[in-house]
């Protein structure tokens, strides 16, 4: 282990491997917070970025356990895999729960044969009426056997490992419950996704050890940053810097014209200032502006109509603005969780 890594630092787990992992890592670079591996064969890692804070590598649903029973302070999983493993003690704590990457959804799936099965509600009349107890193989039987109870059903369920889609096909199983992304896996063995039968959507989400928050200043102080550069970074990807030179008779004039004019607005408003030229009667002036990527031709128009030319359209890494909401949720609800103590 690198000799900065020792136990008194913060630990924070990211997966291991997979998809889930490449785009956490990419997450966290487009974020200011580069992971800095030595040997790529190696489970432990430093981000330079936030000195005193180590990373850990491991299995998503094994980041659950770590938090939960504190052996490390942080993680980034699925959400589907807290919901699962999370417990009910209430010390593994959501402190983000939209991380833009690792979309995916909880669902039910039956055999394509099963044609009188399209909804949970038959699928109640079939379970009911079979000789044995349907057996729904998933990988998450506390959600998919609290989602069944809620609708009436009764099952066994398989815990399972590895390929759940073949299940049926080899007869352990009479349908499955699993992620689905884009559902080509399930087609590919002859399975359908109920309609209604999604049991939970998910995508990656920061978490942390209560206790840790509560006992660890540093703990604290790692949970305000991280969810500093996150908001910051996630409110700043959908948007860009707009420079473009517009002729006028002052800042407030042109201002002006971008409000009566364009359907643009900015944060607050258009930032307006002087350009320098050779020639004094020419009366230029810079407007600087933060739109929406979706909205960049419409402002590239716009703002040519009312004589801007010159326009520099530039990517944005952040955006801080007011102490970010879940800021304000984690302390709160560490304050209503010492309060309840």
């Amino acid at each position: 282990m690198d000799q900065n890594i020792t136990p008194q630092n913060i630990r924070i787990s990211l997966p291991s491997k997979g998809r889930l992992a490449e785009d956490c890592l990419a997450f966290f670079a487009d974020c200011g917070l580069s992971v800095h591996q030595e040997n790529p064969r190696q489970y432990e890692a430093l981000i330079p970025n936030l000195p005193g804070v180590s990373v850990l590598f491991q299995r998503p649903a094994d980041i659950v356990v770590s938090v939960r029973d504190g052996s490390v302070d942080f993680g980034i999983t699925g959400f589907d895999v807290v919901s699962e493993r999370r417990g009910d003690d209430g010390e593994v704590m959501v402190l983000h729960d939209a991380l833009g990457f690792g979309g995916c959804r909880l669902s039910l799936a039956v055999p394509e044969t099963w044609a009188d099965v399209q909804k949970v509600a038959d699928l109640a009349r079939k379970a009911s009426g079979m000789a044995e107890k349907l057996r729904v193989a998933t990988k998450y039987p506390v959600l998919t056997g609290r989602f069944l109870a809620q609708a009436g059903i009764q099952a066994e369920l398989i815990p399972a490992e590895g390929t759940l889609e073949t299940a049926p096909t080899i007869g352990y199983a009479d349908m499955i419950c699993d992620i689905v992304s884009s559902g080509q896996t399930l087609r590919d063995n002859r399975l359908r996704p109920l309609s209604d039968g999604i049991i939970l959507r998910s995508q990656s989400v920061l978490i942390a050890n209560r206790n840790s928050l509560l006992q660890k200043e540093k703990s604290l102080e790692t949970a305000r940053t991280l969810l500093e550069f996150f908001e910051a970074h996630l409110r700043a990807s959908g948007d860009l810097a707009i420079f473009a030179n517009i002729r006028g008779e002052s800042p407030e004039a042109i201002a002006q014209r971008i409000f009566n004019e364009c359907s643009i607005g900015g944060l607050q408003g258009p930032t307006v200032s002087r350009v320098i030229v050779r020639e004094a009667e020419q009366n230029w002036y810079a407007v600087n502006i933060i739109v929406k990527r979706s909205e960049i031709i419409q402002t590239i128009r716009e703002l040519r109509a009312i004589g801007g030319s010159g326009v520099v359209a530039m990517p944005i890494t952040y955006i801080f603005d007011e102490e970010p909401e879940r800021i304000k949720a984690m302390l709160s609800a560490l304050k209503e969780g010492q309060g309840r103590a």
